[in-house]
């Protein structure tokens, strides 16, 4: 994916360690990958299984009482999935904070194309991010516990997975997540049109293409960015995801 940029040069400048969430992106988006993975295989199951209660056994002439209709393990498996997007979204949020101060990326504090301005530039999206990882981070609660215990059918169906709650905040999260992300990449292609680079990487490259298609350089003197459903809408539509595809 960085194939061809300017940060394989031979004597390019770079820290001696960047941060961690700039680092570890394959142990934590691999632990995402892995949760959703665990839950697409648990979603095949019970697609195909019958769920009906009580079974028939024509061959033998007898209904059997059963609860195949419980999805414990798919209410669990959207439970991980969920703790698993959670720091992936924490650390796009920690990359974009450090992404717009000057102690991090030497480019002018908030990514400022005047660096002798006071004005705030992209700074108010430190404090946007901060707000819906915030929100993200709280619907990653666990709710396959269920409840203690219910009445209903006399006392006979005393509990339930919550999977439908599961699902829905599981949804929620990630349209959280996609807004996250598409700060994330406004703030990066600031930074990159900034810093003005001899060559990005391949997948980069392409990447920073598909953003300015969408969302315009913040001058001096412009106003931040007013409208990011543009991109939230490629994010969607997995264009962005198709430059690393495609570079590979």
């Amino acid at each position: 994916m960085l194939d061809g940029s300017y940060l394989w040069d031979e004597g390019a400048a770079r820290n001696l360690q960047d941060p961690l969430t700039f680092r570890n992106l394959p142990q934590v988006h691999g632990a995402a990958r892995e949760a959703l993975g665990h839950a697409e295989a648990m979603m095949a199951i019970e697609l195909n299984a019958s769920q009906q209660n009580p079974l028939l056994v024509a061959e033998e002439r007898r209904f059997i009482s059963v609860a195949n209709f419980d999805v414990l393990p798919l209410a669990a498996a959207l439970d991980l999935v969920r703790i698993g997007l959670a720091p992936v979204l924490t650390s796009a949020c920690e990359r974009t904070l450090k992404l717009l101060a000057s102690q991090f990326s030497g480019l002018p504090l908030g990514l400022s194309a005047d660096p002798s301005s006071p004005e705030d530039a992209l700074s108010k999206f430190g404090v946007a991010t901060a707000a819906l990882t915030a929100e993200a981070r709280l619907l990653a609660q666990p709710v396959s516990f269920e409840i203690a215990t219910t009445s209903i059918a006399e006392g006979i169906e005393d509990r339930i997975t919550m999977a439908p709650l599961g699902a829905r905040r599981l949804d929620e999260m990630v349209g959280l997540g996609r807004r996250i992300a598409a700060i994330e990449l406004v703030i990066a292609a600031q930074a990159i049109d900034l810093r003005r680079p001899r060559a990005l990487g391949r997948a980069t490259m392409e990447l920073h293409r598909l953003v300015r298609d969408a969302i315009p350089f913040t001058g001096a003197g412009d106003e931040p960015p007013q409208d990011l459903e543009p991109l939230v809408t490629l994010l969607r539509s997995g264009a962005v995801a198709a430059c690393g595809r495609s570079a590979g």
